[in-house]
């Protein structure tokens, strides 16, 4: 009777300890899911993340709430994801430029890109294209090239910030093409679009969201777009290498979703399966094209890939550079 007793005992332990070791392996769902990032409301990320969120809550079962820590290009977010439980409950959504360019640019940083967070998926891409002025006298890459060798007095190109994508890809189209364009940082695209327009400023990149209306009103024209291959937003706009201008083949942006490390990866799996299905459903693909996203939904192996790959890509044309970031 004993012994019999004592097995029925341990049965009971057993399968409380089997229940309790897998209910770890998923994050609670009576706390609500937090998705931080690193911009004030009202942006294309801030919508994308909105969306998304609305989305979870309804496949995870769970409230589900977006947290906007702006400042410190995205790092204050990061450092708060980082200083988070990793049960699951808690994602970062990230542009590239902190896995990719900040490890190149900041002599310390106050999160390790590699160690401290752990990728879930690869959700969007943001087209970045190079525009003019409509009456502008070139309306091709190589066109342009040409004009500004003979007018190397009006040598510049605006983008919205120094130390990012499209500025170390200058770098490169300098080089690859015999130019000496000068990088002039605007505060914002509008600034940049508005000199553009004026004939203050040749060319400038940036998002296609951000020139779209512009274009369609027949203000700016676009040139190019950066990357290797077209754009499902603008696809008769060829790219750069296309043109036969090499040197933005590594300027990308793109948004992709991350937890604390030493989230059980059975919960990065959930995370991941989730919000790579929500990223291909045609409604939302729909909405994110209206802000300049082109939604791809890629797992976090290949996430990982592509940073490892794009910092690599980058690191001699930093280090040639000589350019340090400031905290």
């Amino acid at each position: 009777m004993l012994n019999r007793q004592l097995l029925k005992l341990g049965k009971i332990i057993l399968a409380a300890a089997v229940l309790a070791g897998s209910g770890a392996a998923y994050a609670d769902s009576s706390t609500p899911l937090k998705i931080v990032i690193g911009f004030p409301p009202g942006g294309a990320l801030d919508t994308m993340s909105r969306a998304m969120a609305e989305k979870l809550r309804l496949k995870l079962d769970q409230t589900v709430i977006v947290e906007n820590k702006p400042g410190a290009g995205t790092q204050i977010a990061l450092q708060a994801v980082n200083r988070s439980k990793p049960d699951g409950n808690t994602l970062l959504i990230s542009p590239a430029t902190p896995f990719v360019l900040f490890p190149l640019t900041y002599d310390k940083l106050p999160y390790d890109p590699e160690k401290d967070l752990t990728p879930v998926a690869h959700l969007a891409e943001v087209p970045l294209v190079a525009s003019t002025a409509a009456d502008s006298p070139y309306s091709t890459v190589p066109e342009y090239i040409d004009w500004v060798k003979k007018h190397q007095d009006k040598g510049s190109m605006g983008m919205v910030s120094l130390g990012g994508t499209v500025h170390f890809g200058l770098l490169s189209f300098n080089q690859h093409n015999n130019l000496s364009l000068i990088p002039v940082a605007y505060k914002g695209a509008p600034g940049m679009l508005t000199d553009e327009i004026g004939g203050v400023l040749p060319i400038g990149i940036d998002a296609v969201a951000a020139m779209s209306e512009l274009e369609r009103a027949g203000k700016i024209k676009y040139l190019g777009i950066t990357g290797t291959e077209r754009s499902k937003l603008i696809p008769n706009v060829p790219t750069f290498r296309e043109s036969g201008a090499e040197g933005f083949e590594l300027t990308a942006a793109w948004y992709g979703a991350f937890v604390p490390a030493g989230t059980p990866q059975a919960v990065v799996n959930k995370l991941g399966d989730a919000l790579r299905e929500i990223v291909k459903e045609p409604d939302f693909t729909a909405k994110m094209a209206q802000l300049g996203m082109v939604t791809t939904g890629t797992s976090a192996t290949d996430l990982a890939a592509m940073i490892k790959t794009q910092r690599e890509g980058w690191r001699p044309i930093v280090k040639e550079s000589g350019f340090r970031a400031n905290q």
